[in-house]
């Protein structure tokens, strides 16, 4: 009895004060509500991203999974990942990319897991309103693609670009695939092994054998087999996705057969190498496979004494590069954003360890306008920008 009577007590002088101070009784609830919301907010931003990301996607209807141009394998790797997991929250999704997919590793990829992806030319062909771009952060490839607001952006490489409603943009890991692998950990999803059905695994969320084969690809593919530009993230993610794993699968899209064109370049840009001290460049000169040149470049890095090599090739009036580093001196996406700086509509960038550019030789509005630079002075240039003189 003596309890509720001193509760009472309070509830009346509670009362009391607010009616004979109104002001600070606002105040006071203002800010009652403040810190209500902020514990919200703290409790959400602490959930892990996979977490946040399922929820995001669960609100929507349907998404459009953009690539970019030209997808790899951890792209492509990436797609299938979110288009899966909208899948389980009843979100449909459709995988769209720009360009073409002509490396033989990317072709198996496709082929092999049977992938379902939607090429496209302009804006008004993008499947929904709203967009999640996966494996890169600005829209870009197509016509009207400055106009994408996308929802969501899922990537590992440096840029500015963001979500609307959801970014996450991990420059240190070595794979985006790594990223989505977490996405399915941090929801309890659990790998489904190739030899049973998604109905004989006890859990609410669960990744088809096919998905996690093409992330583990994709992180295979992009960190060089685990050996190079890779966190123990990617290690983490690996370990998680093996369980599901089809290694036949697995086997038929790292052992492609290549083209008699692809081993052509290789062989030009080694008989036509130059080098400089740690630093070979090669000019390999008409392509009509431009997948050929970054082929080349990897195949230069095997060379003893080089440390970091760019190859270049042509089709179609534009000058394609393609940089590897190992060589701590030489940040190669940067090494190539300088070589191309003052040139019009030229482009460059990438890692430290991997990059690339592509350089018009024509004037965009059609007027036959040589490059600044020519492609006799491009290996030149290209050597100043590896050891830092330009």
């Amino acid at each position: 009895m003596p309890s509720r009577v001193a509760a009472t007590d309070a509830l009346t002088e509670a009362e009391s004060f607010v009616r004979q101070n109104p002001e600070i009784a606002t105040v006071l609830a203002v800010g009652l509500v403040a810190l209500f919301g902020v514990s919200y907010a703290l409790r959400w931003f602490r959930r892990p991203m996979g977490v946040q990301f399922k929820r995001a996607l669960a609100d929507l209807d349907e998404i459009a999974v953009l690539m970019h141009p030209n997808p790899d394998p951890d792209a492509m790797a990436a797609a299938i990942g979110v288009a899966c997991l909208a899948d389980q929250v009843d979100t449909q999704a459709r995988i769209q990319f720009t360009g073409q997919i002509r490396h033989q590793e990317n072709r198996a990829f496709r082929t092999v897991l049977d992938l379902d992806l939607e090429q496209i030319d302009h804006v008004s062909e993008i499947a929904a309103e709203n967009v999640v771009l996966v494996d890169h952060n600005t829209p870009r490839g197509f016509a009207g693609a400055e106009s994408v607001l996308p929802f969501a952006v899922v990537d590992h490489h440096p840029g500015d670009g963001a979500g609307e409603e959801f970014t996450d943009v991990r420059t240190n890991y070595g794979a985006s695939a790594s990223i989505i692998a977490e996405y399915f950990r941090d929801i309890g999803a659990k790998p489904v092994p190739p030899d049973q059905h998604a109905s004989e695994i006890n859990a609410r969320y669960t990744m088809p054998s096919t998905v996690s084969t093409g992330l583990l690809y994709g992180i295979l593919s992009d960190t060089k087999r685990l050996t190079s530009g890779c966190v123990a993230a990617d290690f983490t993610a690996s370990g998680y996705l093996y369980p599901g794993v089809d290694e036949d699968l697995l086997d038929r899209i790292a052992n492609p057969q290549v083209g008699a064109e692809v081993l052509e370049v290789k062989a030009r840009a080694i008989a036509g190498r130059k080098v400089k001290g740690s630093f070979a460049v090669s000019d390999v000169g008409p392509v009509s496979n431009v997948d050929a040149i970054p082929q080349a470049a990897d195949e230069l890095m095997h060379l003893e004494g080089v440390t970091a090599v760019v190859v270049c090739g042509e089709r179609d009036g534009t000058v394609y590069l393609s940089g590897r580093s190992r060589d701590d001196r030489v940040h190669m996406g940067r090494a190539l954003e300088a070589a191309v700086s003052d040139i019009p509509s030229a482009s460059a960038g990438g890692h430290a360890r991997m990059g690339g550019g592509q350089i018009p030789q024509v004037d965009p509005t059609g007027s036959d306008v040589p490059s600044p630079v020519p492609r006799n002075g491009l290996v030149d240039r290209l050597f100043q920008t590896l050891t830092g003189d330009v």
